[in-house]
C-alpha cells in the first residue's frame, strides 16, 4: 500500500512537470509571434520619422548650388576673396540648418570651399572624387551615400547635387548629415534596433557590438566595392557571431536601407516563464490540495507521536540546560579569578616600574653628587668670606660696605637654594600629569648637570627657547633628558673634541629633541641592544644599564619615541619625539 501511494505521487509530479514544460514552450512560441508583430508596428512609426529626416535636407545642396558666388568660384577657383565669401556663406547656412557640413567640389572632386574651413580637420583641399555621391552628381543626378568621413572619421549621410549652368555640370555641392540622434534615441530601448545598408552591413544600432558588422558573410565583390568607396574607413566587416535571431524588418530611405527590430529575448522568456509559473501554480495547488487531504488523515496519528517526542525533548533540554548552566557558572568563576590575578599582576608590575624609575633617578643623583658638591662649595666659600668681611666692616663703622657684603651673601644663598630645590624636585616621586614646557625642562636638566660639564671641560650648546607644550610628567621628562645628557657627557670623556649639542624643533605634530655628542659613536652590536635593561658599555661600578631602558619606557608611556643612531660626521645622536596636544599622531605609533 505504501509503495502504491508513492508511485501515485510520483506520477502526479511527472504529469505536472510535463504540463509546465509544454505550457512554457507554447507560451514562448506565442510570445515570439506577438513580439514580432509588435516590432513591425513599431517600425511603421520609426521608418517614416527617419525618411522625413532624410527628405528634409534633400533639396538643400541644390538650393546652395544656385547661388551666384558658387558658380563664380567654380569659374575662377583661385580667387581668394571669392573663396572666403563662399566659406562664410556655407558656414552660416550650416549653423542655420543644423547639418554637419556643406562643401563645394570641382569636376575632379577637389574641395574648393567648405563650412568647416576654419577647423583643423577642414574639407578644403581634400579630394572626394572616389565617393559614389560625387560620381552620381557629376553625371547630373542626385548623389546619396552613407559612410565614415575620411577626414573627420565621423559617420554621416551625404547628399550631393550638381551645380549646372545650362546642360553643363560645373561642380558638385554636398551636404553631410549626422544620424547620431536616432541612435541616441534607441539607446534606452530593450529591443535591439538596427539600420543596415543594401549590403546588410549594420551602421546604426543601439548595441555597439553590432555596429559595422554584417548580418551574413559578405561576398568578395561586395568587400571590393566597400574598399573602393572607403565607405567604412577600410574597416574589416565581419559577420555577426552566431545565427541572426528572428526580427521584424522594413525597407526605408532612397538607398534601400533596412530598419530592423530584434525583440528582446528576455521579454519573451519572461512571458513564457509567467505562463509556466501559472501552470505550476495550478498544478501545485492540485498537488497541495491532495497532499493536505492526505495529511489531514495522518494528523491525529502524528499528533500523539509528536506530543510524546516533545515531552522527551523537553526532558533532554532541561537536563542539558542544567549541565550548560553549571559549566557556564564554573567558567565565569574561573574568569573572575583570572581577572583578579591579572589586576594584581598589573598593579605589581606598575609598582615595580615606578620603583625602577625612582631608583634610576636616585642612581643619577648619586652620579651628579660630585658636580653638585662643587657647585655648592663655591657659594659656601663666598658666604664665609662675605660674612667675615661684613663683621670687619661693622667693627670699623662702615655699614654701607657691610650691607653690600650681606647682599652678596643673600645672592649666594639663593643660588644654593635653587640648586638644592632642583635636586629635591627631581628626586621626588611624581605621577602628576600636566602641561610641560619642553624648553624649560631642557634648561632645568642642563642646570643640574652644568657643574659636571664645567668640571670635565665639555661645551654644552642649548637651543633657543621655543614654546612647545606637551602633556606629561615634568619630573620624568627631566629624568629622560638628564639620562641622555649624562650619557653624552660620558661619551665625550676621552674624545679630542668635547662637545654636546641640543636642538629643539616641531616636526609633524611632535616636539623633537635631538642630543648629539662628539664621541666615538656606537658599534652595531651596541646599537642592537641599546634599550635593553642592564646592558651597559660603562666600566663596573659606573652604571647598571637601566638609564636608556627607563628613559624609553617613560617616553613610550607618553605615546612618544626614543631612538639612537650614529651621526654621519661621527658621534652619537639620540632623538626624543613627544606628541603635541591636538595633533593627529595615531598613524606614527
Amino acid at each position: 500500500m505504501h509503495v502504491k501511494r508513492q508511485l501515485a505521487w510520483l506520477l502526479a509530479l511527472l504529469a505536472s512537470a510535463g504540463l509546465i514544460v509544454a505550457v512554457y514552450y507554447w507560451a514562448a512560441r506565442q510570445g515570439a509571434a506577438d513580439e514580432l508583430e509588435r516590432g513591425a508596428r513599431q517600425l511603421q512609426l520609426m521608418a517614416p520619422e527617419l525618411e522625413s529626416a532624410l527628405d528634409k535636407f534633400e533639396t538643400l545642396p541644390y538650393v546652395v548650388g544656385l547661388q551666384e558666388n558658387v558658380a563664380a568660384l567654380l569659374a575662377a577657383p583661385g580667387e581668394r576673396a571669392r573663396i572666403d565669401q563662399v566659406n562664410r556663406s556655407f558656414q552660416a547656412i550650416t549653423r542655420q540648418s543644423r547639418v554637419g557640413a556643406i562643401y563645394l567640389m570641382d569636376r575632379e572632386g577637389n574641395t574648393l570651399a567648405a563650412s568647416n574651413w576654419d577647423l583643423p580637420l577642414t574639407f578644403v583641399g581634400r579630394n572626394f572624387g572616389y565617393r559614389p555621391y560625387f560620381r552620381a552628381a557629376l553625371a547630373g543626378r542626385a548623389g546619396r551615400f552613407y559612410g565614415i568621413g575620411s577626414t573627420t572619421s565621423e559617420p554621416g549621410y551625404f547628399i550631393a547635387q550638381p551645380v549646372m549652368r545650362g546642360a553643363a555640370v560645373l561642380g558638385v555641392v554636398a551636404v553631410k548629415i549626422s544620424l547620431d540622434e536616432f541612435e541616441r534615441n534607441w539607446v534606452g530601448l530593450d529591443d535591439t534596433i538596427v539600420l543596415a545598408d543594401s549590403a546588410d552591413v549594420v551602421f546604426l544600432s543601439n548595441r555597439p557590438q553590432w555596429k559595422y558588422r554584417s548580418l551574413h558573410a559578405l561576398s568578395e565583390s561586395t568587400q571590393r566595392e566597400l574598399a573602393s568607396t572607403d565607405q567604412y574607413a577600410r574597416r574589416a566587416i565581419a559577420p555577426i557571431d552566431g545565427v541572426v535571431p528572428a526580427h521584424a524588418a522594413r525597407r526605408t530611405g532612397p538607398l534601400g536601407w533596412r530598419l530592423m527590430l530584434f525583440p528582446a529575448p528576455e521579454r519573451m522568456r519572461r512571458s513564457a516563464a509567467l505562463w509556466a509559473l501559472a501552470a505550476a501554480l495550478v498544478a501545485g495547488s492540485a498537488i497541495v490540495a491532495a497532499w493536505a487531504s492526505y495529511q489531514r488523515r495522518r494528523r491525529l496519528e502524528e499528533r500523539q507521536a509528536a506530543n510524546a517526542a516533545l515531552q522527551r525533548a523537553a526532558g533532554d533540554l532541561d537536563l542539558k540546560l542544567a549541565e550548560r548552566t553549571a559549566l557556564l557558572r564554573q567558567a565565569n568563576d574561573d574568569l573572575e579569578a583570572r581577572y583578579a590575578t591579572l589586576k594584581e599582576t598589573e598593579q605589581v608590575l606598575r609598582s615595580t616600574q615606578d620603583q625602577l624609575v625612582q631608583a634610576g633617578k636616585l642612581a643619577m643623583l648619586g652620579q651628579m653628587a660630585a658636580g653638585v658638591t662643587h657647585e655648592l662649595n663655591q657659594p659656601l666659600a663666598a658666604i664665609r668670606a662675605f660674612a667675615d668681611n661684613a663683621r670687619t666692616f661693622l667693627e670699623r663703622g662702615q655699614p654701607n660696605q657691610a650691607s653690600a657684603n650681606l647682599t652678596h651673601i643673600s645672592d649666594a644663598s639663593a643660588r644654593m637654594g635653587a640648586i638644592i630645590g632642583q635636586l629635591k624636585g627631581f628626586a621626588r616621586r611624581s605621577d602628576a600629569v600636566a602641561t610641560v614646557d619642553i624648553a624649560q625642562s631642557l634648561a632645568a636638566s642642563a642646570f643640574l648637570l652644568q657643574g659636571e660639564f664645567k668640571r670635565l671641560g665639555v661645551a654644552l650648546a642649548l637651543p633657543p627657547p621655543l614654546p612647545l607644550l606637551i602633556t606629561g610628567d615634568a619630573v620624568r621628562i627631566e629624568q629622560v633628558f638628564i639620562n641622555l645628557l649624562r650619557n653624552a657627557l660620558d661619551a665625550v670623556d676621552e674624545a679630542d673634541v668635547r662637545e654636546v649639542s641640543v636642538t629643539l624643533a616641531q616636526v609633524d605634530g611632535y616636539a623633537v629633541v635631538r642630543i648629539a655628542d662628539s664621541g666615538p659613536g656606537m658599534s652595531d652590536s651596541v646599537a642592537a641592544h641599546l634599550f635593553e635593561p642592564f646592558f651597559t658599555t660603562k666600566p663596573s661600578g659606573k652604571g647598571l644599564g637601566l638609564g636608556l631602558a627607563i628613559s624609553s619606557s617613560i617616553v613610550q608611556a607618553m605615546n612618544g619615541r626614543l631612538e639612537g643612531s650614529n651621526r654621519p660626521g661621527g658621534g652619537a645622536l639620540f632623538e626624543v619625539r613627544l606628541p603635541l596636544p591636538g595633533a593627529d599622531n595615531e598613524g606614527d605609533q
